[in-house]
């Protein structure tokens, strides 16, 4: 029977769970603080970097993604940091919408599937 590891466990959610060959992570977001779609995506993307390695994953990797924007004027921005980190050769499955984020300081959020 194959176990389920799920890392960082609180009442609400897991950090990730990882079941078999697959890894999932919940919705990363950055620090509230962070001006921008560009430096919130930064630190999304290296807390997605950190989390998939927990995982014994990385970006090359990836099966699928869901961008949520809080503004898809930002799309443009938030894609080219996008495009300068994801791994050449292996994008994942994408999908990009406008939302509403659980803090209004936010602008993007990010939510990955990936292999092991």
């Amino acid at each position: 029977m194959s176990k389920i590891e799920r890392r960082e466990p609180n009442t609400r959610m897991s950090k990730s769970v990882s079941f078999e060959s697959l890894v999932f992570l919940a919705g990363q977001v950055g620090d509230a603080k962070s001006a921008g779609v560009q430096a919130q995506t930064l630190e999304v993307l290296a807390k997605i970097d950190a989390a998939l390695a927990e995982a014994g994953s990385d970006k090359s990797k990836l099966l699928s993604a869901l961008i949520h924007l809080k503004n898809m004027s930002d799309f443009g921005a938030m894609n080219g940091v996008w495009e300068a980190w994801v791994s050449p050769g292996n994008p994942p499955a994408r999908t990009t919408v406008q939302a509403l984020l659980a803090h209004p300081d936010l602008v993007v959020e990010i939510t990955v599937v990936a292999a092991r």
